[in-house]
């Protein structure tokens, strides 16, 4: 285990760096974070989904999803969709998830490694809680994934099974026990029953994040905002340096003992020159943020909608609505269509809780890789870390993901296995 205090650098200031350099910190280490926007956790961080699904977590590369995938992309609701014509890295990325999908028994041992951090998170996410006090809107009251037909409720109960041998607490629920749960859920929405991820939560990832960064300054970290990591200086051995660009275009270089990378897509420019390829692409979503204009008549807690695939989220007195799975490289657009469809769901299930007309819209990039784990561990220099790629996933992974990759700074053996995350795989 290492003694000395060293100088570490977080890039990236969404959940995931700002849950590292804590880490750090509590370790007894120097820590800078360089984030390239003006405040913590405001791009894939700010209007997330909102739920941190600790029993919920799989791979993107899902074999039952690639038989799904067509008939999705063509229906007007469906939850996936493709931005035509796709680019060559959309079609690589589709193609290289593929690959991973029809790879014998690769989904299953990737699920239950992603599991097993995200019990390692709740765990993490609880202490933080307990150690400090935050105001982000955090609950841990569960999450209800829908059943919409007879086969869906089917389909939940091998899932039911998974989740009792790995000790993750979950119920199979029926029509009347979903309403008694959730009593403002009074839509005409197909209800067959439900599966209770008991023991998952909710919280705004945004909000955490810049509470957690406020947390961080008090402790002596030093949290760089608008500013670029533009290249790491290095030998064969170590990184010595970082070359950062600040909002002038002045140009230096910020010395440092070890680096973590944590800048979700943003991620490979800075490992590629140094030999190590990162995978991960921009997967879009929208979100539609609005205040409950009648809380009883909305979310108790996070409902998964397998109808539409949309997930409404009690956040307070707001509701958060997000949907759709979208590889259209780094567009920003927000079609009207796809808002649409999140309004048909919450009505649907939530008629009359808010104004979903007036509800703030956003579109974020979720930083994917193709087979669906994150990216966690020691980079391509002694010094080099990387924390990244959680995909869906990175505020619930986030706590955990942080615990363990400064264990692994640290000369620890981690808390969860890693070798389902470990940055080489896609060299291979």
């Amino acid at each position: 285990m290492r003694e000395e205090c060293m100088h570490i650098a977080v890039v990236g200031g969404g959940v995931v760096g700002m849950t590292t350099a804590y880490e750090l910190n509590r370790r007894g280490h120097q820590v800078t974070v360089l984030e390239r926007h003006s405040m913590a956790g405001n791009e894939t961080s700010k209007a997330n989904a909102a739920q941190r699904s600790y029993g919920v977590v799989y791979p993107w590369a899902d074999p039952a999803i690639v038989f799904k995938a067509i008939p999705w992309i063509l229906k007007q609701d469906g939850p996936l969709k493709l931005r035509f014509p796709p680019s060559v890295e959309t079609l690589k990325f589709m193609f290289a998830t593929l690959r991973y999908a029809w790879s014998p028994g690769l989904f299953g041992l990737n699920r239950r490694a992603m599991l097993r951090l995200g019990i390692h998170s709740r765990e993490r996410f609880m202490a933080l809680e307990k150690e400090l006090d935050l105001s982000f809107d955090g609950d841990h009251q569960g999450l209800l994934h829908l059943a919409s037909t007879p086969e869906a409720l089917e389909g939940y109960r091998t899932t039911h099974e998974l989740l009792n041998e790995l000790g993750i607490p979950s119920r199979l629920l029926t029509p009347e026990q979903v309403r008694d749960a959730e009593p403002g859920m009074v839509g005409n929405g197909p209800l067959y029953g439900a599966l209770s991820y008991d023991t998952d939560g909710t919280g705004d990832c945004h909000k955490f994040s810049r509470e957690l960064a406020k947390v961080c300054e008090a402790k002596g970290i030093v949290v760089r905002y608008n500013v670029e990591a533009e290249k790491l200086i290095a030998d064969d051995q170590r990184v010595s340096a970082i070359s950062v660009r600040n909002s002038d275009g002045v140009m230096e270089a910020l010395e440092v003992d070890a680096v973590v990378i944590s800048a979700g897509c943003w991620s490979n420019h800075l490992v590629q020159p140094l030999g190590l390829e990162l995978p991960i692409y921009p997967v879009k979503g929208y979100s539609l943020t609005v205040p409950m204009k009648d809380p009883e008549r909305g979310p108790a807690s996070t409902i998964h909608d397998d109808n539409y695939k949309v997930v409404s989220t009690r956040l307070g007195n707001r509701l958060r609505a997000t949907g759709f799975v979208e590889p259209a490289d780094f567009n920003r657009d927000i079609p009207e269509a796809r808002l649409a469809t999140i309004r048909k769901s919450v009505e649907s299930r939530f008629p009359g809780c808010a104004d979903l007309d007036a509800a703030e819209t956003w579109t974020g990039f979720r930083p994917m890789t193709p087979d669906g784990p994150a990216i966690i561990g020691r980079g391509p220099r002694d010094n080099l870390y990387l924390n990244t790629g959680h995909g869906t996933f990175g505020w619930t992974l986030s706590a955990g993901s942080a615990d363990v990759i400064a264990q692994v700074i640290e000369g620890e053996e981690p808390s969860v296995c890693l070798d389902a995350f470990r940055p080489g795989r896609f060299q291979e």
